[in-house]
C-alpha cells in the first residue's frame, strides 16, 4: 500500500471524532468465562456470548456479513457491538478476500490553491460520485506522515500550522474505513516533522525529521497497531530529514531529503534489515523526490528536477529505470501519485485547464502503457492512498 510523508495541510473541524481506541477482542464462543492468574473470574463482554445472527452458525453468519457492499459497512457496524467488532477485525478482511468481495477505493487529501481548505475524499471508480470523510481530529497540520495498514489510514506527527514549526506533534490518529471513524492512538516517543514513514510487515516505521527546536533527528521508532505502542529501535548513522521511506521484502528503504553527512540533497539510501535489526547504506537513490508510490513491488518516483519522467526502482537488483511522461502543453504541471487496480495514477498538483488524470499500466504492451482516466479529485491532490476493504 502507498504511504507518504505529507507536507500539505489538513483542516481541523468542529468536533473531535471518537477519541477512544477500539481494540479487537478474540471471540471465544465455547467459554462462558475466562480465568485470570490472581484468582478472579473475568466475564467476557455480553455481546460476545450472543450469536452473530440468531438462528445461524457463526461461520455462516460471518460469511453473510462479508457479502455486504463496502459502502454499507459503516451502517452495518452501527447495528450492534458484535457486528462492529467483527467488521473491524482482520478476520473480516480475510474472509472478505477469500470471497472475492474486497473493494478498492482511492483516498485523496484535497485542498485549494492556498492550502487552507482541505479534506479527505474517496474516489470509488471512474464515473462514481466522490464521498467525503468525517473531519480529522486535531489542529491544522503540515509535515506529517501518512501510512495504510489493512483497512486503516494512519496520520502521524507533523507540526501545527497556526503556531508554527516550533509546535511539533507526537500525536497519531487512525481512520478505520470499515466503520468510517477516526480514533486517537498512543503518542510517539519523539515528536517530529518532515520525516520518513512507511508500513513494513504490518507495523509503521517513523524515521528522522526535525524536533521542536529545529534540530535534525536520527532516531527511529516503530508502531505496532496490535499493541497500540511506539518503540524506539536502532537509530540512523546520522540525522536525516525531508526524506521518504518504502518497505520491500523485510527491508526499509529511506531516501531523498538531506543528511548531515552530505552537502545538498542526498543520493544515499539508508536500508534497515528487520531480521538483523541493523542499518546499511546504498549509493544509488533519488534526490528531491516530489511524489512516490509503490506498485507491484517496485517504487515509482518523480524528482523535482525532472517532472517529465518516472524513476522506477526495482529492489530485487537495486536498479533504476526512467520512463517518459507523455504530457504536452504546460510545463508547470507537477504530480501526486496514486494507485488504482494495479495501475499508477498521476494527479495534477496544480490547476491546469483541460488536464485529465494520467494512468500508467506497467503490465501493458510497449507503446500502450499510458492512458487517461476520469478519476479526479474535486480540488488539488495533496496526498493519495489506496485502501482495500
Amino acid at each position: 500500500m502507498p504511504s507518504l510523508a505529507m507536507p500539505g495541510l489538513v483542516g481541523a473541524r468542529k468536533r473531535f471524532v471518537d477519541s477512544e481506541v477500539h481494540r479487537n477482542v478474540p471471540v471465544q464462543t465455547n467459554l462462558a468465562t475466562q480465568k485470570v492468574s490472581v484468582g478472579f473470574t473475568l466475564q467476557p463482554p455480553q455481546y460476545l456470548c450472543h450469536p452473530v445472527i440468531p438462528g445461524l452458525p457463526d461461520d455462516v453468519a460471518k460469511f453473510c456479513l462479508v457479502l455486504v457492499p463496502r459502502s454499507d459497512l459503516p451502517v452495518m457496524g452501527a447495528v450492534c457491538k458484535r457486528w462492529r467488532s467483527f467488521i473491524k477485525s482482520k478476520e473480516f478482511l480475510g474472509i472478505r478476500k477469500e470471497a472475492g468481495k474486497l473493494e478498492e477505493w482511492v483516498y485523496i487529501l484535497t485542498g485549494d490553491a492556498q492550502g487552507r481548505e482541505n479534506h479527505w475524499e474517496v474516489l470509488v471508480g471512474p464515473g462514481d460520485k466522490s464521498m467525503v470523510l468525517p473531519p480529522m481530529p486535531g489542529p491544522v497540520k503540515a509535515g506529517f506522515g501518512v501510512v495504510v495498514i489493512d483497512a486503516n489510514l494512519f496520520i502521524i506527527a507533523g507540526y501545527s500550522v497556526d503556531i508554527g514549526k516550533e509546535c511539533v506533534s507526537d500525536d497519531a490518529y487512525q481512520y478505520d474505513s470499515r466503520v468510517n471513524r477516526w480514533s486517537t492512538l498512543a503518542k510517539m516517543n519523539v515528536a517530529r516533522r518532515d520525516f520518513a514513514c512507511s508500513e513494513l510487515d504490518g507495523v509503521v516505521y517513523a524515521v528522522g525529521g526535525f524536533d521542536s527546536n529545529g534540530d535534525s533527528l536520527s532516531s527511529v521508532e516503530v508502531y505496532d497497531p496490535d499493541r497500540n505502542k511506539w518503540t524506539l529501535i536502532e537509530s540512523l548513522r546520522c540525522p536525516r530529514w525531508g526524506c521518504f521511506a518504502c518497505g520491500f521484502e523485510g527491508k526499509l528503504y529511506v531516501m531523498g531529503g538531506r543528511s548531515s553527512f552530505t552537502i545538498g540533497n542526498s543520493r544515499f539510501v539508508d536500508v534497515y534489515n528487520t531480521e538483523h535489526h541493523s542499518w546499511c547504506e546504498m549509493k544509488n537513490g533519488c534526490v528531491m523526490v516530489t511524489a512516490h508510490a509503490m506498485l507491484n513491488k517496485k517504487l515509482f518516483c518523480i524528482e523535482w528536477k525532472n517532472q517529465r519522467k518516472l524513476a522506477i526502482f526495482n529492489p530485487a537488483d537495486n536498479s533504476w529505470q526512467k520512463v517518459p511522461v507523455p504530457v504536452t502543453g504546460s510545463s508547470t504541471i507537477a504530480f501526486r501519485l496514486g494507485i488504482f487496480e494495479g495501475k499508477l495514477l498521476l494527479f495534477s498538483l496544480k490547476e491546469v485547464p483541460g488536464y485529465r488524470t494520467l494512468l500508467y499500466d506497467p503490465d501493458a504492451p510497449v507503446g500502450s502503457e499510458w492512458k487517461t482516466t476520469s478519476l479526479k479529485p474535486s480540488g488539488l491532490c495533496l496526498c493519495s492512498v489506496t485502501i482495500k476493504a
